[in-house]
C-alpha cells in the first residue's frame, strides 16, 4: 500500500545525501538571489531583528523556590544566556541577573552549535539540574549535569549523548532515565521504550530496568512527585493514550483511568482530565471534565470523585496550574481568557474567579515553594505585560512588567467574527486590522490538530512587518485544535479530518464575503501540522488564495509514518498501511494530489536540515513535484533550527522577513 517505487523524488528523503544536499543549495541560491536586490526584504529583516534583540522585550522566567530562571537571547548572544534572578530583582526596571550559562562561548569552546532544550530542577533540594542541549535545534540532544552554587557541569555527573532522551530526578544520588539503550531499546518513532533506574557514580549499563514499553508505542518514561516521594511510570501508547502506573514496594499498580484521560499529582490530589466520557462511581462526566481524589483513597478503590470543572458550548478549560496550597484554572470561553482559583478545605473545593487582566497567554507558579502566581499578559494589539498575584488572598494582581509596543496600532482593531463551515458548525476567528479600509492584503493562519488551541498573542513581528504596513491579520480557530476542548479536536480527527480545512476555507470565503479582503489579496501561512493545512489549501481550495506559506510542513501522508517522528502521529491521521485509513488520507494528501494545468497560486515552502520530528523530505519533494508541473514555487532549507526552522535570533529574522516579502510581493502588488 505505501510502496512509493511511483515516487521520482523520494531520493529528497536522504536528509545529508550529497545529491539532495546539492539541491537544496541550488534551491536556496536561486531564492537568496531573488532576495538580493529587495531593499524590502533588507528592511524587514532588519527590523525583526531588532525587535527580536530588543532589550525592552519582558524577560519570561520559570519559577523555582527563591529565583525566577530566564534564557535570554540578543545580539550580542545569539544562541543565549542562562540566568537568574529573584523577584525582587525582577521586579526592578534593570534585574541584576545571574549568568549561569553562556551559551555562545560553551558553543564556542567546544566548537559545538549547542541550542538550547530544556532543563530539569533537583527538588528540594535545588542545587542540581539537568541541562539539555542540542546541535543545530533537533530533537535529539545531550543532557548534561549542572551545579547552580558553583555554576559548572558536573565532570563526573549525569551526563547521556544525543538521544532524544527523557530523564527527570529522583533524589541527588538517583534520576529516572529513558534513552538509547542500543538495539530494540527506542519504539518506532523513535522515543524511549525502557525506563531504568540511574544510580549516581554507576555506569549507565548497570542502572536498574523498571518498565518496557511495547516496541510500538510511542514511548514510555517516568518521574517523582515530590510532594509526595510517590514515583510514577508512564507508558504512551500514542499522543492521546496512555497508562500510568505508581511504585509501591517495587511493583507497579495502575493508577485506573481512562487510558486518554490525563492525569496529574500533587500534595496528594490526583487530577484527573477527561478526553472521552467516563461512568465511574454512579455518575457519568462529560468529555473535557476535571475531576479530583485523593491519591491514596482512589488507589485503594475509592470512587468518590469531586468535579472541578465542567464544559459549556462556549467554554474549555486550556490548563491548569498548582500553587502549594491551590489550584488555577485557565479556561477559555470563546477562545478568550477566564482564571479560577480553586482551593480544598472540609467542606471540598471553593471556587474564586479571578479579575479579568485581558489575555493570558501564560501563567507562572512554585508549586513546591508558595502560592504566587505569575501572569503573562498580552493581545494582538496589546504589548506584553507581567502581572503578580497570590492564589487564595482574595487581592487582585499587581503590575510587575511593562514592554514598549514595538509597533504602531493607531487604527487598527481587534474583531472576532464566526463563519458557517460545510457542516453548519460555527468557526471562530480573530481579523486585526484598520476595520473601514476596504479589501486588502490579508495574511491568515490556523493549526487545527492535536488539541492545540491558538489564541490571541501580540505578534511583535507581524505587528512590525505586516499590520503597520497596512495589512490585515486573521487567526482561524479551527476544529482540531483545542479551543473548545476534546470535543472540538475529535471532531477533525482521523476521517474527520477534512473537518478542519472545510473550517478554514469557510473562514477565507467570510473574509471576502465581509469585505475584509478578496481571494487574490488573501494569503495564507501554517507550520507544521499547519503546513499539512496549506497544503491541503493548495491542492483543494486554491481559488481561495492568492499565496501560501508552508513552514517545516508534514505533506506526503503516504509514508510520513516512516519519516522520522512521524509513527507517533498516526492516533491523529491514521495508518497509511491500513487500507481504510488509506482510503480517506489520499484524498487530501497534498503531495499526491498536485495536479498539472490547475490554477495554483504562488507558494513558498521553508524547512529545515536538523528538523528531526517533521522530514525535511516533504517540503523538498512538495517543490519538486510542484516546479515539474511549472507551479510558482520558492523554497529555502535552513541547515539549523530543528523543527522551530531557526537557531538563533538572526535566522528567524531572515525565516520571517522571507515570508513576509512573499506575501507583499504576491499579494499587494
Amino acid at each position: 500500500m505505501t510502496d512509493a517505487s511511483d515516487d521520482p523524488y523520494q531520493w529528497l528523503e536522504d536528509v545529508d545525501g550529497d545529491a539532495a544536499l546539492s539541491w537544496v543549495r541550488d534551491h536556496n541560491a536561486v531564492t537568496l538571489t531573488n532576495l538580493a536586490g529587495s531593499d524590502r526584504f533588507a528592511g524587514l529583516r532588519d527590523e525583526l531583528r531588532q525587535v527580536l534583540d530588543a532589550d525592552e522585550r519582558i524577560p519570561l522566567v520559570s519559577w523555582h523556590g527563591e529565583y525566577l530562571y530566564n534564557l535570554w537571547r540578543d545580539a550580542t548572544h545569539p544562541r543565549g544566556l542562562w540566568r537568574r534572578t529573584t523577584l525582587a530583582e525582577y521586579r526592578k526596571p534593570e534585574p541584576d541577573w545571574q549568568i549561569l550559562v553562556d551559551l555562545d562561548a560553551l558553543a564556542a569552546e567546544e566548537g559545538e552549535n549547542w541550542v538550547w532544550q530544556e532543563v530539569a530542577m533537583l527538588h528540594p533540594e535545588d542545587r542540581r539540574c539537568l541541562i539539555s542541549l542540542s546541535r543545530g535545534g533537533a530533537d535529539a540532544h545531550v543532557v548534561r549535569e549542572f551545579d547552580l552554587d558553583t555554576r559548572a557541569f558536573v565532570g563526573d555527573g549525569f551526563t547521556l549523548p544525543e538521544a532524544k532522551s527523557r530523564v527527570g530526578w529522583i533524589d541527588i544520588d538517583h534520576i529516572w532515565v529513558g534513552t538509547d539503550f542500543g538495539p530494540g531499546s527506542l519504539t518506532s518513532s523513535g522515543y524511549p521504550r525502557i525506563v531504568k533506574r540511574w544510580r549516581r557514580g554507576t555506569p549507565l549499563s548497570e542502572a536498574t530496568l523498571v518498565y518496557q514499553a511495547e516496541p510500538d508505542d510511542l514511548a514510555a518514561h517516568a518521574w517523582r512527585d515530590p510532594t509526595s516521594g510517590r514515583d510514577f511510570v508512564e507508558r504512551v501508547v500514542d499522543f492521546f493514550h496512555q497508562e500510568v502506573f505508581t511504585l509501591f514496594d517495587g511493583a507497579l499498580i495502575r493508577v485506573d483511568v481512562p487510558m486518554d484521560a490525563d492525569i496529574d499529582t500533587h500534595a496528594g490530589w490526583l487530577l484527573i482530565r477527561l478526553r472521552s466520557p467516563w461512568s465511574v462511581g454512579g455518575a457519568t462526566h462529560p468529555v473535557g471534565a476535571l475531576l479530583v481524589a485523593r491519591l491514596d483513597a482512589f488507589l485503594a478503590g475509592d470512587r468518590d470523585l469531586e468535579v472541578l470543572f465542567a464544559p459549556a458550548p462556549d467554554s474549555a478549560l486550556r490548563g491548569h496550574h498548582w500553587t502549594r496550597r491551590h489550584l488555577i484554572l485557565d479556561v477559555l470561553v470563546d477562545v478568550r481568557t477566564r482564571l479560577l482559583v480553586l482551593t480544598p478545605d472540609a467542606g471540598g473545593w471553593r471556587t474564586e474567579a479571578l479579575p479579568d487582566v485581558g489575555h493570558v497567554s501564560a501563567m507562572v507558579t512554585d508549586r513546591h515553594h508558595g502560592d504566587g502566581y505569575l501572569l503573562h499578559c498580552e493581545g494582538f494589539l496589546q504589548p506584553p505585560s507581567v502581572r503578580l498575584g497570590t492564589a487564595g488572598d482574595n487581592a487582585a494582581t499587581e503590575p510587575v512588567r511593562d514592554t514598549v509596543a514595538f509597533f504602531d496600532t493607531s487604527g487598527l482593531q481587534v474583531r472576532q467574527f464566526f463563519a458557517t463551515s460545510a457542516d453548519g458548525t460555527r468557526v471562530p476567528y480573530f481579523v486585526v486590522g484598520a476595520p473601514d479600509a476596504g479589501p486588502g492584503p490579508t495574511l491568515m493562519t490556523g493549526y487545527g490538530g492535536f488539541e492545540v488551541a491558538r489564541t490571541p498573542v501580540y505578534e511583535s513581528m507581524i505587528g512590525r512587518g505586516w499590520l503597520a504596513r497596512g495589512g490585515r491579520y486573521v487567526l482561524a480557530n479551527i476544529r482540531g485544535g483545542g479551543e473548545y476542548g476534546p470535543a472540538w479536536h475529535h471532531a477533525a480527527m482521523r476521517e474527520n479530518r477534512p473537518r478542519a480545512y472545510e473550517d478554514f476555507a469557510a473562514v477565507a470565503e467570510d473574509l471576502v464575503a465581509r469585505g475584509v479582503t478578496t481571494s487574490d489579496q488573501l494569503g495564507a501561512e501554517g507550520r507544521s501540522n499547519g503546513g499539512l493545512l496549506m497544503g491541503v489549501m493548495l491542492t483543494r481550495y486554491p481559488h481561495l488564495f492568492g499565496a501560501l506559506a508552508v513552514g517545516v510542513p508534514l505533506l506526503d501522508m503516504r509514508r510520513y509514518h516512516r519519516l522520522l517522528a512521524g509513527a507517533s502521529w498516526m492516533a491523529e491521521y491514521g495508518n497509511p498501511d491500513e487500507e481504510s485509513d488509506w482510503a480517506y488520507l489520499k484524498l487530501y494528501s497534498p503531495y499526491q494530489n498536485v495536479q498539472p494545468a490547475r490554477r495554483y497560486p504562488p507558494v513558498l515552502l521553508y524547512t529545515s536540515t536538523r528538523d528531526d520530528r517533521v522530514h525535511p523530505g516533504h517540503a523538498r519533494k512538495m517543490a519538486a513535484r510542484l516546479e515539474e508541473y511549472g507551479y510558482d514555487v520558492t523554497f529555502h532549507e535552513n541547515i539549523e533550527g530543528g523543527h522551530g526552522g531557526a537557531a538563533d535570533n538572526e535566522q528567524l529574522a531572515f525565516q520571517r522577513a522571507l515570508i513576509l516579502d512573499f506575501f507583499w510581493r504576491r499579494l499587494a502588488g
